[in-house]
């Protein structure tokens, strides 16, 4: 007797153990790396040509991201009511990226002073060209003046059409600071533009629906493209450089979280979809408005999650700061150049300064340390063609590092300012409300991960109706 056959009254069977794990997003992810690094490495020259899904893929995403950013700042300003408070956000934000910026560049600076993986080399300068290097690396570089100055656009209009965040944060802070003071007349504009954070978010959700097929394009282009045997050579500085990332994150970042009250652990569980995404794409830029969306959820308000989190993307790369610093040794160690302390610390001033505004897309590490090499005599640019065929590789640790820091900079800054909701950030980290990308009503989307059996939903409400509402923070888009 078929399933279609069953007798009345009967139950159907549920679906099977695989075919639930193969419909989450983060499954699909994980497949589409393991298979884009098999067809890279079976079959170089087909997994280079594939390129373009991982690039297609980003920059559907990137469309996507400016008018979400202006929609979610502009929204979260015009309806916090205090002024005020959007600058002592800002300003302890801002505080926060500094420390850790710093934090993560000594760090890396010890580790590499103490593992010399350039050391033994003895690589002539003179046989170096910068022939091979992207047009970026051997470009001028910006001043810290025209830094500041690009961050204004030439129209209100063209910086959501350009690539830069810190000008969609500009002037979405500007147009939300002037709606909050219109009043009334601000009112409408206000909801339209939360009814079209909406309409985004949902987009989003279906572009998103399409990373598995972007990870596999950038993955096997990698493997295709740089192979497996330029690792062997610069093993390394490859994986001391992803031991450090990863002694930054569950070391640093994990007693920030803690401080804070909650743990790291449950927290990366939680992001596994987008930390899946990263490494596939050794991009962070795809992740930002599910990142967005599940901070919300997750109980930090709209307006904290909206100014800390795009703003971390350009102050707060702490997976770049590593890179910076352990990158520019490294290459001095492999010419023979012997760096004193203090040439160190020149250059990790140098560091705090072409670290910024380096947007989280793949390569953008690589032409920030071709900036600071650029901005100091002590090693010169052509270096960089010693490590240009390995970056790649350490692209996805230095993005993946600076999702999580920016993840947990937000959920911080938002404790800071008693805007995070802690019983229900601990709820959600713990699995009690699952987050669920479908908008609500919509049982066509794609099925996510039910509550445990132990799930008591309505404990929570009866704790704190406000908790399980959400009646006192910003509504949580739904993204996906």
């Amino acid at each position: 007797m078929s399933r279609n056959d069953a007798a009345p009254g009967t139950v159907t069977a549920p679906p099977s153990r695989i075919r639930r794990l193969l419909s989450l997003l983060y499954v699909q992810c994980l497949v589409g790396v393991l298979a884009g690094a098999a067809v890279g490495w079976l079959w170089p020259s087909f997994g280079a040509d594939l390129k373009p899904l991982g690039d297609g893929f980003i920059a559907l995403v990137r469309m996507m991201i400016a008018p979400l950013i202006f929609c979610t700042v502009v929204h979260g300003i015009a309806s916090m009511g205090n002024a005020r408070a959007v600058g002592r956000v800002s300003l302890k934000a801002l505080i926060y990226f500094e420390v850790l910026t710093t934090v993560a560049m000594v760090i890396g600076l010890v580790v590499v002073n103490v593992v010399q993986p350039g050391s033994g080399l003895h690589v002539d300068p003179s046989t170096l060209s910068a022939k091979g290097l992207p047009p970026e690396a051997t470009a001028s570089h910006e001043s810290f003046s025209a830094f500041i100055l690009a961050m204004i656009p030439d129209t209100l209009l063209s910086a959501l059409t350009g690539h830069e965040i810190l000008p969609v944060l500009l002037i979405s802070v500007l147009f939300g600071f002037g709606l909050n003071a219109s009043g009334e007349a601000g009112a409408g504009i206000t909801q339209g533009i939360e009814k079209l954070s909406t309409i985004l978010f949902t987009l989003i959700r279906w572009i998103m629906r399409l990373a598995p097929i972007g990870a596999f394009g950038s993955m096997a282009f990698t493997i295709g493209n740089y192979g497996l045997d330029t690792l062997r050579h610069l093993f390394l500085l490859v994986g001391s450089f992803w031991l450090t990332a990863l002694f930054f994150v569950l070391v640093v970042l994990g007693g920030v979280m803690r401080v804070n009250g909650l743990r790291l652990l449950p927290f990366l569980r939680y992001i596994k979809e987008e930390l899946l995404i990263v490494l596939g794409t050794s991009s962070s830029e795809p992740v930002l408005p599910r990142m967005m969306a599940k901070l919300q959820h997750a109980g930090a308000s709209k307006p904290v999650v909206g100014i800390t989190l795009p703003a971390g993307y350009s102050f707060n790369l702490d997976g770049t700061a590593i890179y910076l610093t352990m990158g520019s040794v490294f290459l001095a160690q492999a010419l023979g150049i012997d760096l004193s302390l203090t040439q160190q610390l020149s250059m990790l001033a140098v560091m705090l300064l072409t670290s910024k505004g380096a947007a989280g897309v793949t390569g953008s590490g690589f032409i920030a340390l071709a900036a600071t090499l650029s901005a100091v005599p002590h090693v010169p640019v052509a270096a960089l063609a010693l490590i240009f065929g390995i970056d790649r590789f350490m692209s996805e640790a230095r993005a993946l590092t600076s999702v999580v820091g920016n993840g947990v900079a937000t959920l911080a800054v938002a404790k800071w300012e008693g805007q995070l909701d802690e019983e229900r950030a601990k709820a959600v980290l713990r699995g009690d409300l699952p987050y669920t990308s479908a908008p609500e009503g919509d049982h066509t989307a794609e099925p996510q991960a039910e509550p445990t059996p132990d799930t008591k939903p309505e404990a929570v409400e009866e704790a704190d109706p406000k908790a399980a509402t959400g009646a006192d923070r910003e509504p949580v888009p739904a993204a996906g």
